[in-house]
């Protein structure tokens, strides 16, 4: 069967440009700072024992149909009561992927003849459930306050305000504060996306929107687990009467065949263990911190060290704008035994391609000085150019 020639010709243009995506496995042994297993539970031992002391002999495979079929289960439901209590919320609905749980929202909550306004920056998955939308919808300018304002003369309807609190891309944190007044003097809906804050932030990890004790101020939030969490899934939690809307409207949800019992316990499991891991949670900030100091004023073009490290965030972009020179330097990093990835437009805007640098709990400061060490040694000082 041929390939119609246009998507053939949107391949070779990729190929040509440099940015052609393909699946890859690291090297084993590589130094992780890629992945966005910030604290670690993806691979704790800790963790797996206490699943596998939960599920017993338990069947772990198969949730066998949708939540509103035979999907269901008393131990999913007590889940969401306990998401919802962790994140001082009245209400949490699960569903199978933070992707799936914005499209779901987005989706189903704005209506025809509502506004939503959303960072430019946002998450795809955001974008695409805004996308699929009735609502009309507007971007801002990134973490803009005023360029919101200025925009709302175009609001009609409810009005939804979208952002993350912490930019998966850039590293950089929300205004959360300023939103949360803006949106209480317009009598506006705060939907936060928690994706990459959800563990870190907060006495006991419940994310960037609980530290600041912003949680009665902020309509919905998407708490993801395949981040710090360490396993699959999220949950939207907010107001009572929204769980109950997602449940009768929200099409990922109605329609998807719902989490295997060994995914609830992986997530319930990771959950007991967030308050104890203060430790690993300062220690990413520290090693934030850190890297922050070490790249100051490096004085080649095209690197960036945003002052959000300084604030403790544990995502940091490399940028080199030539996809060649980039894929390049990812390649030597590799080589030398740090696993580091390229991203490429349109992921992230064209021109701002970059390495997505991440730290976690268990790397170390001299990993830290390695890496930084061999970015100031191998990044090309001409970058309008391959090296």
């Amino acid at each position: 069967m041929n390939v119609p020639d246009r998507l053939l010709r949107q391949l070779e243009s990729r190929t040509q440009k440099g940015t052609l995506r393909q699946l890859t496995s690291p090297a084993p042994g590589l130094v992780d700072f890629s992945s966005n297993d910030y604290l670690g539970l993806a691979a704790s031992e800790v963790l797996a024992h206490r699943i596998a002391a939960e599920l017993g002999n338990q069947p772990a495979h198969g949730a066998t149909g949708s939540r509103l079929l035979s999907g269901n289960s008393r131990y999913a439901q007590e889940l969401e009561e306990e998401l919802a209590q962790f994140h001082g919320a009245e209400a949490a609905l699960l569903f199978n992927s933070g992707y799936a749980a914005n499209c779901g929202f987005f989706s189903a909550v704005p209506q025809r003849g509502d506004t939503i306004f959303y960072d430019e920056a946002s998450h795809a998955s955001m974008k695409e459930g805004i996308r699929l939308s009735f609502a009309q919808s507007f971007p801002f300018r990134h973490n803009d306050v005023e360029d919101l304002r200025n925009k709302l003369k175009r609001a009609q309807g409810d009005v939804y305000v979208a952002v993350e609190s912490l930019y998966s891309m850039d590293g950089d944190f929300a205004p959360l504060p300023e939103l949360v007044d803006l949106c209480r003097e317009q009598g506006l809906y705060l939907v936060v996306d928690e994706a990459h804050s959800n563990g870190l932030y907060g006495e006991r990890g419940e994310g960037l929107v609980s530290a600041l004790k912003l949680e009665q101020q902020v309509f919905a939030r998407v708490m993801t687990f395949g981040k710090a969490i360490g396993c699959h899934g999220a949950a939207v939690v907010g107001p009572q009467e929204l769980q109950q809307f997602l449940l009768n409207f929200s099409r990922p949800f109605i329609y998807t065949t719902a989490l295997p019992l060994a995914s609830l316990t992986a997530i319930r499991q990771a959950y007991t263990l967030l308050p104890t891991l203060s430790g690993e949670r300062n220690r990413v900030q520290e090693l934030a911190r850190y890297y922050g100091e070490l790249t100051a004023g490096f004085p080649v073009s095209g690197s960036v060290s945003p002052k959000e490290a300084q604030n403790g965030s544990p995502i940091q972009a490399w940028q080199l704008a030539h996809p060649v020179a980039l894929r390049r330097l990812a390649q030597e990093l590799q080589a030398a035994g740090f696993d580091v990835r390229p991203v490429f437009s349109p992921t992230v805007p064209a021109g701002k391609e970059r390495l997505r640098l991440v730290l976690h709990a268990y790397n170390t400061p001299t990993q830290v000085q390695e890496l930084c060490n061999l970015l100031f040694q191998h990044t090309p000082k001409d970058i309008s150019l391959p090296a």
